[in-house]
């Protein structure tokens, strides 16, 4: 399974690589804080497999990279992608090591 840090994803942002991030929380949860990218709660990534581009990097994060590992590793297993990663430690690990003013209660 791939997967990218919260540095590496920063790297992303900073240098312009062209790249998703699927943000696969719950709605109350993304209330609370978000980082930008698409929404699309876990129990809808199936429904909306159309809605995930093939051509660039999928970035899927969840609270702590849990729920994004079983994604990530169901999208490329199950599905055929080959351009997912799982954000490592998810919004927690963002929090803690890129912006401590985010919420993720």
């Amino acid at each position: 399974m791939k997967s990218i840090t919260v540095q590496e994803l920063v790297a992303w942002r900073k240098d312009g690589v062209e790249h998703m991030l699927l943000d696969i929380r719950e709605p109350y949860e993304r209330e609370v804080s978000h980082i930008d990218g698409v929404h699309i709660p876990m129990e809808d990534i199936v429904e909306r497999l159309a809605d995930i581009p093939e051509d660039i990097p999928v970035v899927v994060h969840c609270r702590s990279g849990a729920r994004s590992a079983a994604v990530t590793h169901a999208l490329t297993q199950q599905y055929g992608f080959d351009n997912i990663h799982n954000l490592e430690g998810g919004i927690r690990a963002w929090a803690e090591e890129i912006d401590p003013n985010l919420d993720v209660a």
